[in-house]
């Protein structure tokens, strides 16, 4: 049995090939809602190996295959074992797969994706609509950036491994950019380096040119005094040090986390732009500290832009990630009142933002990243609930999440209403990817209406 998917993208053959041929296509083309996560990509499209890994400590090898090798217009793969953990898929999978391209004008190009496979199409039909839909997007945006005057450049990131940090680097690094993982353990690689965020070397941004800053503790938990202490610990000093030594050392721009949680936890039917002043709470106060650790820096000329991120979308982390199971199982609804409203972002719209931020001068201080449609948590939860096919019957009363997270910690995170709105970005005339809530989710688990 074989498998065909095809579909055109607005580039040339040679930037579509040379797209698969970098870091991070392998990461960027993994759909999101499965089990299996890259595991190591392959150095090579004429002879090398990927490893996804799937559950159980299992692991699919897809080793390259030379024969197929025609720059720009065809490789190919098929399933291999190397090592235990990958012989129980190879021996029940049967799978290769030829990625053919076809130039059908100066500036447009054909992808056409063959597998053989005993797999059926109701498997694999969403997971080629996703790759297809993502390339397209990311091959816009980097087109995007080249309009602009964007060169390849170096660019270190913190918090590289995260949930934004991994898509973003992989986004990079296809782009034909350079990313240093900055890393608080020894480095592994020559494209990382170890940063002491209390104390980090004087030459550690030699040869940068942009820096990312995305580390810190994880805001989800209850509100101890040590649970908050480590969110402001691992924000506000680091960031105050990492962005002095950019600015001492000249860089371009310094492009840094931040939250949402800036405007506090309920303004009511308040529209909330950038223009709009401090909330109150423990988030509002940190998340102030946090911006205003960049302050020395941008008055010494360093472009700096905070990333105020809304609820990221993405089946591999957050909110999403918690909720998908129950929904899945028909036992979930609205969460603490219902009428709260839920600022999201898409985690490839975010990837985007960050990326302007980067190259178009125009983006400095607070850019709220979040949708244009922020929505009310009923409407949250009865959208995830008809993208996943079920009901949600369920609300969930404030007790519980109260139970989970404390007072403090529920006030803050479960039951904030926040009803943002992204207006340096539209200012900008800035293109959302998913500008609502549906086609995010629908992106993200696999479940977009049309083939």
């Amino acid at each position: 049995m074989s498998i065909l998917h095809t579909s055109v993208v607005d580039a040339p053959i040679e930037f579509v090939f040379e797209w698969f041929s970098r870091p991070g296509a392998f990461t960027r083309l993994s759909p999101p809602w499965q089990p299996a996560q890259p595991l190591r990509e392959s150095d090579s499209l004429a002879h090398g190996q990927a490893v996804l890994g799937l559950p159980a400590g299992l692991t699919w090898v897809a080793q390259h295959d030379p024969s197929a090798y025609s720059p720009p217009h065809r490789f190919a793969d098929r399933i291999s074992r190397d090592g235990l953990s990958s012989m129980p898929a190879a021996a029940v999978i049967r799978w290769r797969h030829e990625h053919e391209f076809i130039e059908v004008g100066p500036d447009r190009t054909r992808i056409v994706d063959r597998v053989e496979t005993w797999l059926g199409s109701r498997v694999l039909r969403p997971m080629f609509v996703y790759r297809h839909r993502q390339l397209a997007d990311d091959l816009a945006a980097h087109r995007w950036a080249a309009s602009v005057g964007a060169t390849p450049s170096t660019i270190a990131v913190t918090g590289a491994s995260g949930l934004v940090g991994s898509a973003l680097c992989a986004f990079l690094t296809t782009g034909g950019h350079r990313v240093i993982r900055l890393v608080r353990r020894d480095p592994r690689s020559a494209d990382e380096r170890r940063w002491d965020p209390q104390h980090p070397s004087p030459d550690l941004l030699e040869g940068v040119d942009a820096v990312v800053h995305l580390a810190g503790e994880s805001i989800f938990g209850r509100f101890t005094d040590a649970h908050k202490g480590a969110i402001r610990s691992s924000r506000i000093e680091p960031t105050r040090l990492l962005a002095n030594l950019a600015a001492d050392a000249g860089i371009k721009v310094f492009v840094s986390a931040s939250a949402i949680g800036f405007y506090g936890s309920d303004r009511g039917d308040e529209v909330l732009d950038e223009g709009s002043g401090e909330g109150e709470g423990f988030l509002a106060e940190a998340v102030a500290e946090w911006e205003a650790a960049t302050a020395r820096a941008a008055a010494l000329g360093l472009r700096v832009a905070n990333i105020r991120t809304g609820i990221v979308q993405s089946p591999r982390g957050g909110t999403l990630r918690r909720f998908r199971s129950l929904f899945a199982a028909g036992v979930g609804g609205p969460v603490a009142g219902r009428r709260q409203w839920t600022a999201c972002v898409d985690i490839d719209a975010l990837v985007d933002i960050y990326h302007r931020a980067l190259f178009d001068d125009r983006v400095a201080g607070p850019v709220n990243a979040v949708a244009p449609h922020p929505v009310r948590n009923a409407e949250y939860a009865h959208t995830l609930a008809r993208v996943l096919g079920r009901a949600a019957p369920f609300p969930v009363p404030a007790l519980a999440p109260r139970v989970v997270l404390g007072h403090e910690g529920s006030t803050e995170l479960a039951e904030a209403s926040q009803n943002v709105q992204p207006a340096a970005l539209q200012a900008l005339g800035h293109q959302f990817r998913r500008s609502d809530l549906e086609s995010s989710l629908r992106h993200q688990l696999g479940r977009n209406r049309t083939p």
